[in-house]
């Protein structure tokens, strides 16, 4: 078995939206930085009880020289917080974006987008 094995994407999304969306926005952030925004649940909100409800979101860049880079993660509580997380990266450096995140009843779910001019 591998880790592949057990990560879901757009062909296992049902009613519930769990793929993580992935949005960048180029020089948005403060003094024109640029941010990377994960969302889980952005058209269709995802539920956040304590029974149900996003646990954490990641984000992973590749360099234009192939190298992973984790940029960040951010954890949830249930019922008081939104799935919804930014960060801060010089989007240039990079030619592509992964995100996961984890429903504490549907599993790790995945998403990537390749950034405009990186290879």
């Amino acid at each position: 078995m591998n880790f592949g094995e057990i990560l879901k994407g757009k062909e296992a999304e049902g009613k519930e939206k769990h793929v993580p969306v992935i949005e960048v926005d180029k020089g948005r952030g403060e003094k024109g930085a640029d941010i990377i925004r994960v969302i889980v649940g952005k058209d269709v909100p995802h539920p956040n009880t304590t029974e149900h409800h996003i646990c954490w979101i990641e984000l992973y860049g590749v360099k234009k020289d192939g190298q992973v880079v984790e940029i960040g993660r951010a954890n949830f509580a249930p019922v008081y917080t939104n799935p919804n997380v930014r960060f801060q990266v010089p989007v240039g450096e990079f030619k592509a974006f992964y995100a996961l995140e984890y429903c504490n009843i549907h599993g790790v779910w995945e998403n990537c987008i390749r950034v405009e001019g990186g290879e």
